[in-house]
């Protein structure tokens, strides 16, 4: 029977959505493989919006699941619309959209931040199923909000500053290549640094092909 993989899309555009590249890659690397991509991405406001010509924001308003479409060719749904029991794995590009566009300010502590409940619970849905996850680039970070009781291990490279905050929310990071993975058996969780590296599309997509692979072989 023909693999389905959720994709988890956060908008379009590396600096203040889903990295195109990444997501792109992901898709090519699952349709090689024979592999259905059901897109999804959550109904809300982007956290902000960027000019990709200045880096500036700009005082206008996109919403994350229209502009997650554009990577999709229109063929995405609400994640609120998504069963976990519709796929056998999660994959989740990076690009800042991935933290920013997943969080919201707590509502007990305004200066934390906490992941919107239907990304937490789709997350956490997944993984409660026995399910792989992979995450690319900064995303390991949101899985790791999602499962931070479960410590999950991950990569992000070698950046020290997401690499402690991944392991003060409970998590491990593990240092890796741009064209490397890491698999925490345990949980079912992979991961492979992406643009957090970089530093061309070649040397990303090794590590997302490899981390398609590997999730692959992680379902049941």
């Amino acid at each position: 029977m023909k693999k389905k993989f959720g994709v988890l899309l956060s908008g379009c555009g590396f600096r203040d959505g889903a990295e195109i590249n990444e997501a792109v890659l992901t898709l090519l690397a699952l349709d090689l493989r024979g592999i259905e991509a059901i897109c999804m991405a959550p109904d809300v406001d982007q956290a902000r919006v960027v000019n990709y010509i200045t880096g500036k924001n700009e005082n206008e308003k996109r919403n994350v699941l229209k502009e997650s479409a554009r990577i999709a060719r229109g063929r995405i749904k609400d994640v609120k619309d998504v069963s976990p029991n519709e796929i056998d794995a999660l994959i989740l590009p990076g690009g800042s959209g991935a933290t920013s566009n997943f969080t919201e300010k707590s509502s007990q502590n305004p200066k934390q931040l906490e992941l919107l409940p239907e990304i937490k619970d789709f997350i956490r849905s997944v993984h409660d199923q026995g399910k792989p996850i992979g995450s690319i680039c900064i995303a390991p970070k949101t899985v790791v909000m999602a499962l931070s009781d479960k410590c999950p291990e991950v990569t992000i490279g070698d950046c020290k500053k997401t690499s402690a905050e991944i392991e003060g929310m409970g998590g491990k990071h593990i240092k890796c290549a741009v064209d490397g993975i890491h698999i925490d058996h345990k949980n079912k969780i992979v991961s492979t640094p992406a643009y957090m590296l970089g530093p061309g599309i070649k040397d990303v997509y090794r590590g997302i092909d490899k981390l398609v692979e590997a999730v692959l072989g992680l379902c049941s």
